[in-house]
């Protein structure tokens, strides 16, 4: 039954990607929708938390906080030997 708080949205879906669906609702014994809910809730929720770090690593940058190209080389370069380097920070 159709809420004033919810509102129903379309999208086609690949076939396999839709039985998957199917068969992981028919073992939770819950409803496509209910499971289409929690994976969409998810991935926005997801989606949101990358932005805001891309946003906050973007500021970083912008701030000068982080460690040089060299740097990150000479560290990686160290992890081959029998005496890697630290991390650089």
């Amino acid at each position: 039954m159709p809420s004033p708080e919810t509102r129903v949205m379309t999208a086609h879906v690949p076939l396999p990607l839709a039985d998957q669906v199917d068969q992981l609702a028919a073992k939770l014994e819950r409803s496509r929708g209910w499971v289409l809910k929690q994976a969409l809730a998810a991935y926005v929720e997801r989606e949101a938390e990358r932005h805001r770090m891309t946003i906050e690593a973007l500021g970083d940058v912008d701030a000068q906080n982080g460690v040089s190209h060299d740097d990150v080389k000479a560290w990686a370069a160290s992890l081959s030997t029998d005496q890697p380097g630290r991390l650089p920070e």
